[in-house]
C-alpha cells in the first residue's frame, strides 16, 4: 500500500470499449429480463411502453447532464464532488452516503439473487454458500486494477447485449409468423382493456420498477475518473445509453406484449424465483429454442454478476472520493500500487454480507427486503444530479465563463434537466400512494415506500448542523477543472 500522497491516486486504465459496455451494462439487468412481465400485466402493452419511455427519457437527460459535468471535470466522486462544490458540502455528504448505501444494498440484493438463480440447477444447495462464492468472485474482479474490472464488465455486458439482440430478432420473426404456424399479429394490443390497462395510475405505479431497472447507468460518470481520455470517451458512452435503452427496453416490451397477452398469469408471476415464467424464457420456448429456461437462467446470472461487479466498483470509488474530501474515514482512501482503493472495496463488500441473512429467513423474503431498502435511493441520486447541473450552469453564467469550455453539452438544456427533475420529484413524493387506501393507511407500505427519503434528509440536516455548512453562492463556486497533466498522464483525484 503506498503511503506517498502523490502515488495514492487512482489510475486511468479503462478503455473506450470498456466504458461503452459499462454504460450499457448499468442499464440492463433483471429489471429487463424479469420485471417487464409484471409491468405489462399491470399497465398493459401501451401503458408499460409509455412508462418505460417516460423514465428512459428522464434517465437520458440525467446522463447528459452528468456527462457534461463529468467531461468538464472527470473525478472519481462524480456527483458527490459536484454536489459539494456547486450546492452545499452537506448536500454532497448526503448524496455520497445515499449512493453508497444504495450501492452496498444493491450488491447484497444481487448476491441473494445469484443464490436464487443457482437453485434452478441445484435446488437443495445452500444459499449462503453461493453468496459467499460470488462475493469472493466480485472481490477478485475489483481488487487488482480498474482494467481487470473493465474487462470483466465488457464481457458480462456483452453477453446481455447479444442475448437481447437475438431475442429481438427471434421475436420479430415470430410476429411475422416465421417460427410459429399462427402469429397473433397485433391482437394482444386490442385485448379487453388493452393497450392501456388501469389508466394513468397504472402507468405511474410502474415508474419505480422502470427506474430501478435503469439504476446503475450513472456508473459511467464515476468511471470517468479512471478512463483514458475522458473528454472523448465519456460523451461517446453517454450518447450510446439512450438509443440502447430505447431499442432494448422499448423493443423488448413491444415484442413481449405482442406475442403474450397481458392477461397471461405467467407475466404477473414472473420473478427471480422462477425463471421459467420470465417473458424472455416463454418466447424462446415458443420459438423452439432448446433448453430455453437454462439458457436464460445463465444469462440472468451473468446479468446479476455484471450489476454486482459495476455497483461494487462505483461504491468503492465513491468512498475513495469522500475520504479525500473528509466525508468518510481516511483509511478508505488508501490505494494499492495498481490504483485500487482496497479498503473501500472491502468495506462495501462487508456491508453487502447482509446477503447472508438468508440463513435466518427465506431467499425471497430477504431479496424483497433488500430490494425495498434501495427503492428511492436511485431517484434521489438523479434528483441531486439535476440540481447540481442547474447550479453548475448558473455558476458558469454568473462567473462569465464561456460555454465553449464545455467539450460536451447536455441535450435540450434547460428543458431536459427540468424534465428529469420533475419526473424524479413526482416519483419520490408519489410512489407510495398505494399505501393510502380508502380503508386507512398501510403504515408498513409507507415505510417500505419512503424509507430512503428520511435517511437522505437526516444525512443532510445533521451534517449541515455539525459542520455549519452553507449553500455556495454561484459566484463563489469552484468551477476549476480537474488537474490534467502529471508526467504526461492525467492526474486523478
Amino acid at each position: 500500500m503506498s503511503e506517498n500522497k502523490e502515488n495514492n491516486k487512482l489510475q486511468r486504465k479503462l478503455k473506450p470499449r470498456q466504458m461503452n459496455m459499462i454504460a450499457i451494462g448499468g442499464a440492463i439487468g433483471t429489471g429487463l429480463f424479469v420485471a417487464t412481465g409484471s409491468s405489462i400485466s399491470t399497465a398493459g402493452p401501451g401503458g408499460s411502453m409509455v412508462a418505460y419511455a417516460i423514465i428512459g427519457i428522464a434517465v437520458y437527460f440525467v446522463m447528459t447532464a452528468l456527462g457534461e459535468m463529468a467531461t468538464y471535470r472527470p473525478v472519481p466522486g462524480a456527483f458527490e464532488t459536484y454536489s459539494t462544490d456547486y450546492i452545499d458540502p452537506a448536500f454532497g455528504f448526503a448524496m455520497g452516503w445515499n449512493y453508497w448505501y444504495c450501492s452496498a444494498m444493491t450488491v447484497a440484493t444481487e448476491l441473494v439473487a445469484s443464490a436464487i438463480v443457482m437453485k434452478f440447477w441445484f435446488p437443495n444447495s445452500s444459499s449462503v454458500m453461493w453468496s459467499a462464492i460470488f462475493i469472493v468472485l466480485l472481490l477478485a474482479l475489483n481488487m487488482f486494477s480498474a482494467g481487470i474490472f473493465g474487462e470483466a464488465e465488457f464481457w458480462f455486458a456483452g453477453i446481455k447485449v447479444v442475448t437481447i439482440i437475438i431475442f429481438l430478432v427471434v421475436g420479430v420473426l415470430m410476429i411475422i409468423g416465421v417460427f410459429q404456424s399462427e402469429s397473433p399479429g397485433f391482437s394482444n394490443w386490442t385485448l379487453d382493456e388493452a393497450p392501456f390497462v388501469g389508466g394513468g395510475f397504472a402507468v405511474f405505479s410502474i415508474f419505480m420498477v422502470a427506474g430501478f431497472s435503469f439504476v446503475g447507468v450513472e456508473a459511467t460518470a464515476i468511471a470517468a475518473g479512471e478512463c483514458v481520455n475522458p473528454e472523448k470517451t465519456v460523451p461517446k458512452a453517454i450518447n450510446s445509453v439512450f438509443w440502447r435503452i430505447l431499442l432494448f427496453y422499448i423493443g423488448a416490451i413491444f415484442v413481449v406484449a405482442t406475442l403474450i397477452p397481458y392477461t397471461n398469469p405467467d407475466l404477473l408471476n414472473a420473478d427471480i424465483d422462477n425463471v421459467a415464467v420470465s417473458p424472455f424464457t416463454i418466447i424462446f420456448e415458443k420459438s423452439g429454442i432448446a433448453m430455453a429456461a437454462s439458457v436464460m437462467n445463465a444469462v440472468i446470472l451473468t446479468s446479476i454478476l455484471s450489476c454486482g461487479n459495476s455497483t461494487l466498483y462505483s461504491a468503492s470509488r465513491l468512498l475513495y472520493s469522500m475520504s479525500e474530501s473528509g466525508k468518510s474515514p481516511k483509511f478508505l482512501g488508501k490505494v494499492s500500487k495498481s490504483g485500487v482503493p482496497v479498503f473501500a472495496v472491502f468495506f462495501t463488500a462487508l456491508t453487502a454480507c447482509l446477503c447472508f441473512l438468508t440463513s435466518l429467513d427465506s431467499d425471497s423474503a430477504v431479496y424483497t427486503w433488500l430490494y425495498n431498502a434501495t427503492g428511492l435511493t436511485g431517484f434521489l441520486t438523479w434528483f441531486g444530479v439535476c440540481i447540481c447541473h442547474l447550479r453548475f450552469r448558473k455558476g458558469f453564467k454568473v462567473q462569465g465563463k464561456d460555454l465553449a469550455e464545455l467539450k460536451y453539452k447536455s441535450k435540450l438544456y434547460p428543458f431536459g434537466t427540468w424534465y428529469s427533475l420533475i419526473i424524479c420529484t413526482a416519483v419520490i413524493l408519489g410512489q407510495g400512494y398505494y399505501a393510502f387506501t380508502s380503508s386507512g393507511v398501510d403504515w408498513y407500505g409507507v415505510l417500505v415506500a419512503y424509507i430512503g427519503l428520511p435517511i437522505f434528509i437526516a444525512l443532510y440536516v445533521i451534517r449541515k448542523i455539525v459542520k455549519k455548512t452553507k449553500i455556495i453562492p454561484a459566484d463563489k463556486m469552484d468551477l476549476s477543472k480537474n488537474p490534467i497533466q502529471q508526467d504526461g498522464q492525467p492526474k486523478v483525484g
